[in-house]
């Protein structure tokens, strides 16, 4: 009898425990929502469409427009060179010396030829004076003074090609001293002293700072409403530096091949710019209609957006998708349409 109590007992135990896990013993909640929180009323705020300028995007890559090869003229040896890569260099500055020995012994061959001619000169002049003199008194005959003024303008002929090569050498000579013949920037310079250059070898390359440009091939639907003088804006990713900048040319034929116009843009004076850079071109491509609605209006929760819509009967929370931020509004991709009534969001 205690045994079958005990086993009635233990087994009453097991029962109650079960329906108490089952939570058959406590109180049930009514299905349904809890109520969602009220927006604040206050301030409301009307979906409108917006017009606003759509632009294309095109890659450019920035350019010099004063840019040269210094070579020389000369088959000589490269005596001393003064920069290198990354010097700025004033115009007429020197930058070269190339060995010049045999160049100053043919102007001084020059010299001295000019100096004989110049004394013959001298000597078929007063020949020419006596001649005359002895012509007027009948003591020579005409012949003999045709000769002599002959001989007199032969040699003075001569003294103005000896001037000449005099010239000839010093130009020469001045060859063989480099200067730059722009302000500008040294992008490399591709000999080293003791080397022997041809004539028409580079020795540096330069560019002008101050004339970069932008070009960009831009297709002919977008290219067709450019003129030069207009303004666009060009950035500068590597820079993180976006500027406005002048269409200084359109190049008056299309590639055939990609059916783009090549636009050169002249750019301002930016630090740290320099040839080769990528840039993008923001190229006016018609006008388009987006929704905009405040910033502070949108609520986000995880990777969800969404916002509180004034509907038929009272707040509706409405999910959406952004797009890009103008300022202190967002563009609305889906989710809304112009017109609606936004509410103020409270705390969600």
């Amino acid at each position: 009898m205690k045994r079958m109590l005990m086993t009635v007992t233990a087994l009453l135990g097991l029962i109650v425990m079960v329906a108490w896990m089952a939570g058959l013993l406590t109180p049930r909640v009514a299905p349904g929502l809890d109520p969602l929180p009220e927006p604040e009323p206050s301030v409301t705020v009307t979906v409108k469409a917006v017009a606003y300028q759509q632009l294309e995007s095109v890659p450019a890559s920035v350019e010099a427009r004063e840019t040269t090869l210094v070579a020389s003229r000369l088959l000589a040896r490269v005596n001393t060179l003064s920069v290198r890569a990354g010097d700025l260099v004033e115009q007429g500055q020197v930058l070269a010396q190339l060995e010049a020995s045999d160049l100053l012994a043919r102007l001084k061959q020059a010299e001295e030829a000019l100096n004989s001619i110049s004394a013959r000169v001298d000597e078929a002049a007063l020949a020419l004076d006596r001649a005359e003199n002895l012509r007027q008194r009948q003591l020579i005959a005409q012949a003999d003074l045709d000769t002599a003024r002959a001989n007199a303008a032969a040699l003075e002929a001569q003294r103005r090609a000896a001037e000449q090569g005099i010239q000839e050498a010093k130009t020469a000579l001045s060859w063989s001293t480099i200067v730059a013949p722009i302000a500008g920037r040294v992008v490399e310079r591709m000999v080293e002293p003791g080397d022997t250059v041809n004539p028409g070898q580079p020795l540096v390359s330069l560019y002008n700072p101050s004339t970069l440009r932008v070009e960009a091939w831009v297709r002919e639907t977008l290219a067709v409403g450019l003129a030069p003088g207009q303004m666009l804006s060009v950035s500068v990713p590597t820079l993180n530096a976006t500027t406005d900048a002048n269409i200084e040319e359109i190049v008056p034929a299309a590639d055939p091949g990609s059916r783009s116009f090549k636009v050169r843009l002249l750019m301002p004076v930016i630090d740290g710019l320099m040839p080769g850079m990528y840039a993008r071109l923001s190229v006016p491509a018609g006008e388009g209609t987006s929704l905009r609605i405040p910033v502070n209006y949108v609520r986000r929760v995880g990777q969800l957006e969404l916002v509180w819509v004034r509907g038929d009967t009272g707040a509706e929370r409405r999910f959406i998708r952004t797009g890009s931020i103008v300022g202190d509004n967002v563009e609305v991709v889906s989710g809304l349409r112009a017109d609606e009534v936004l509410l103020q969001p409270g705390d969600v």
